[in-house]
């Protein structure tokens, strides 16, 4: 009998160390108004969703609806791209690719193609100047169906008509991630889904999130990505240490810095998805800073407020400047275009950080 008492204290008095913390560290915050947000929203924002709030790397809110939970798994659409792009970041940390490499050195079949100066940053920021169907179109989910690899589909961007030169027009769609995410199969011998669960998703203890081919649907590094609440905060809270989780460095500094920085300017965007209208394109996010921070980012400063909205809905934002961490995940088609409703809540958040503070 005492065995079992002990058996069960051990597995209890973790969870209540936990409550404890949690309970201290959302002591100096009033939720109650975001809470009645969210409720005032759940038709637009979706029934089912889970929304994780992480300041430093303290958990101060959580709220769950529906049948989702924090470890929830659903499809994230083109939060995806962030995840790619810190991958990308991973190899030019290690010397083997740099931003403004050329994509014909690895991938042949674009010199071939009179696009020998497309450069890996372009990919990165969705300034390849490629024709492409619009990110998460009918059309554009369909033509996948006709690769039977990652590989097959580049090539055949190679073959698609250049409407602008490479870094003169933005155009959002899942062609450059994609390139990016052949480049480091060829650069490997492996297959992307493998090399980003080694190198970014198992040191970050990202245990629930994959790029596992879908049936017939080779694998997508602009938008394939599986993934949960609990998961995809690892992957934010890395990103607002400056490259480090749990004493692990997964990013350089200067990666992170790169992915602060925007890549476009208003003038030269020709296609963007609601959720970033009128918002610059950093590596793999948008910038969500107000215009005139934004406006200094195109001169090489660094952005505080990054996001990267999924079209099922998931939100992940990260506002360097406050300290703090986003996501809100749920399954609702067309959920990137709440963009609105995600920006009220930031502000009412940046409330709350800001008496907390006090």
């Amino acid at each position: 009998m005492a065995y079992k008492v002990k058996l069960i204290c051990t597995k209890v008095i973790p969870v209540l160390i936990f409550l404890q913390f949690f309970q201290l560290a959302n002591a100096q915050y009033n939720w109650k108004p975001l809470d009645s947000m969210l409720n005032k929203n759940r038709f637009a924002l979706g029934n089912h969703s889970v929304c994780l709030i992480w300041k430093n790397d303290s958990l101060i809110y959580q709220n769950e609806t529906g049948n989702y939970n924090e470890n929830t798994v659903v499809p994230i659409a083109s939060c995806s791209k962030w995840l790619t792009a810190a991958l990308v970041m991973q190899f030019v940390d290690e010397g083997k690719i740099s931003l403004d490499d050329k994509v014909a050195n690895y991938l042949p079949a674009f010199a071939k193609n009179e696009k020998e100066e497309l450069t890996i940053r372009n990919t990165l920021c969705h300034m390849t100047g490629i024709e492409a169907e619009k990110a998460g179109s009918l059309r554009a989910i369909l033509n996948r169906r006709k690769f039977k690899n990652l590989g097959e589909e580049v090539n055949s961007f190679a073959t698609h008509k250049q409407i602008a030169a490479p870094g003169t027009e933005f155009r959002y769609s899942g062609v450059g991630l994609n390139i990016a995410g052949h480049i480091i199969e060829k650069i490997t011998g492996k297959k992307f889904e493998d090399v980003i669960k080694e190198k970014l998703f198992l040191p970050l203890g990202m245990t629930q999130t994959t790029f596992a081919e879908e049936k017939q649907v080779p694998v997508n590094p602009s938008g394939g990505a599986k993934s949960t609440a609990i998961d995809y905060s690892k992957f934010l809270l890395m990103l607002l240490s400056n490259g480090i989780y749990n004493g692990k460095i997964i990013l350089s500094k200067k990666s992170i810095e790169w992915m602060r920085i925007a890549q476009d300017s208003p003038e030269q965007i020709k296609y963007a998805p609601k959720a970033g209208a009128g918002k610059s394109y950093a590596l793999g996010s948008w910038i969500m800073d107000d215009n005139n921070k934004m406006a200094n980012s195109l001169k090489g400063e660094l952005a505080n407020v990054l996001a990267s909205p999924g079209l099922f809905g998931t939100w992940p934002m990260i506002d360097y400047y406050r300290g703090y961490a986003y996501v809100f995940l749920v399954k609702n088609f067309l959920g990137e275009q709440r963009a609105s409703i995600h920006l009220d809540i930031k502000k009412m958040i940046d409330k709350q950080i800001s008496l907390g503070c006090n």
